[in-house]
């Protein structure tokens, strides 16, 4: 059953990005490789229980490597965050992008389509839904928790931005007002899934009652 309503017209997610990790496969990774199992290893480390903090010296173990191997490819273990929150940045603004190229009617399709969509991201990458919420980044570099601020400050944008012709055909006297509180509570909204989400250890999926909980909301 799909986690999205149907009616939504969603881009297809790109696959997880730790779906295919494969620690040590090659003795002699290929360009890259490597910086790419190192960013899978995390975050499905993430995804585990008790992965409050993460070390450099586990992700090493689990990857079978030395920590000299994880620094050549990474500077610090705050840029390994780095290159998560650049996925999570990079899936989730080409997913908006398709989404306003593809909903164009001036209703709260585009909206929902967008809150729906960071559900799904969040339920196929749990351990990244850690990273989203500021639970994987409490003790590591503070502008980290500033990025992923910005990202979801971002989303506010669009949100208010796609909301501002509902409210006008609506017949709002205060359009942009009644957007910016529309797109603030829908965000809200978002941000309190993905914290429910991952406090429940994954268990209580964000799309529960999406339909009906966008209903209510718009």
């Amino acid at each position: 059953m799909s986690v999205v309503p149907s009616h939504l017209p969603l881009p297809l997610l790109s696959p997880p990005l730790y779906a295919e990790i494969t620690p040590a496969a090659r003795k002699r990774p290929k360009p890259g490789e490597r910086r790419v199992q190192i960013l899978q290893a995390l975050a499905t480390m993430l995804e585990q229980p008790g992965a409050e903090r993460i070390t450099t010296a586990s992700l090493a173990a689990r990857l079978e490597v030395s920590e000299a191997a994880l620094y050549r490819h990474f500077a610090s273990k705050a840029q390994m965050f780095e290159g998560l929150i650049e996925f999570i940045e990079q899936t989730v603004f080409t997913l908006v992008n398709q989404i306003g190229e593809r909903v164009s009617d001036p209703d709260t399709q585009q909206a929902r389509a967008v809150v729906a969509m960071l559900m799904q991201f969040a339920e196929k990458n749990p351990g990244l839904s850690r990273v989203m919420v500021g639970d994987a980044l409490v003790f590591e570099n503070e502008r980290l928790q500033q990025r992923m601020n910005q990202l979801f400050d971002k989303i506010e944008s669009t949100l208010k931005h796609s909301l501002r012709s509902a409210t006008e055909i609506s017949g709002s006297a205060t359009p942009t007002v009644d957007a910016q509180v529309r797109a603030s509570v829908l965000l809200a909204f978002v941000v309190g899934r993905l914290q429910r989400f991952v406090r429940s250890g994954f268990k209580r999926l964000p799309s529960e009652h999406l339909e009906a909980s966008l209903t209510l909301i718009l």
